[in-house]
């Protein structure tokens, strides 16, 4: 299962980046992950540091440790998801150049789950959740972005 989600953003990748790697800040973009913490003393997006994201979808509620593979300021940030000792999803932020700004792409690869879990997602329409849930979360990060850029807090 893969997805992926694009919008165009009128700032520069740097600043686009800034925001999309501040795991801290998930909470205000995503509908699913409401809160990031960084672990084992990382502090900010370096390749390897590693984090824990705490996530709801309707009445349930769970959290995965994870950490950050890429990380290319103004180009692509990326993180993996962890379960029961495997790489179990992988979330990238491509940045683009564009004239006016950047193009923003958001996507996920699952990497391995249980079959059971694979049957849950399938008869849940978890696809059609995760591309609705990306498509929000780049809206929420545009918005951000561009007040930024504005020199407007919000």
């Amino acid at each position: 299962m893969r997805g992926e989600r694009s919008i165009k953003v009128a700032a520069s990748p740097d600043h686009v980046y800034a925001v999309v790697s501040d795991m801290t800040r998930m909470g205000e973009f995503s509908p699913e992950c409401h809160r990031v913490e960084w672990l084992e003393g990382a502090s900010g997006p370096a390749c390897g540091a590693r984090f824990i994201g705490h996530n709801r979808g309707g009445p349930i509620s769970w959290s995965r440790e994870g950490r950050v593979v890429t990380a290319e300021p103004g180009v692509v940030f990326a993180f993996v998801t962890e379960w029961r000792g495997h790489d179990s999803t992988r979330w990238t932020y491509r940045l683009d150049a564009t004239k006016d700004g950047t193009t923003l792409t958001e996507s996920y690869e699952l990497l391995w789950a249980p079959w059971w879990m694979r049957a849950v997602d399938h008869v849940t329409f978890r696809r059609r959740q995760l591309d609705k849930a990306m498509s929000q979360t780049l809206s929420r990060i545009k918005q951000r972005v561009e007040s930024l850029s504005a020199g407007t807090i919000d």
